[in-house]
């Protein structure tokens, strides 16, 4: 499956169309069953938003399929990319995938 990149205008707007598409569960309250088993996981979409005025506005939001047919969002702020979080072992899945994708 293509991954597709959108630009919405606000974090919410991403998140509301999204579930519109079928992305209705929350992997941020499962963010360690993304850490344990990432092979289990497909990032379909992502939506990278940067605040125009601070950096701290910052977010990645993420639409997620499970092996298990799961479809849902996860949304990673800036400031959470160290090296034991869901939101890197997603940006991994990100890279891996566009790696594949070229080759």
């Amino acid at each position: 499956m293509e991954r597709q990149m959108y630009h919405y205008a606000t974090v919410s707007k991403a998140l509301e169309e999204l579930t519109a598409k079928g992305f209705t569960t929350d992997f941020n309250l499962e963010e360690e069953r993304i850490k344990n088993h990432p092979d289990d996981f497909e990032i379909v979409h992502i939506y990278r938003y940067e605040g125009e005025s601070d950096p701290g506005d910052e977010a990645t939001v993420y639409g997620i399929k499970s092996n298990k047919g799961e479809m849902g969002v996860f949304v990673a702020g800036d400031l959470s990319m160290d090296d034991n979080s869901a939101t890197k072992v997603l940006n991994d899945l990100s890279i891996k995938g566009r790696q594949e994708h070229l080759n």
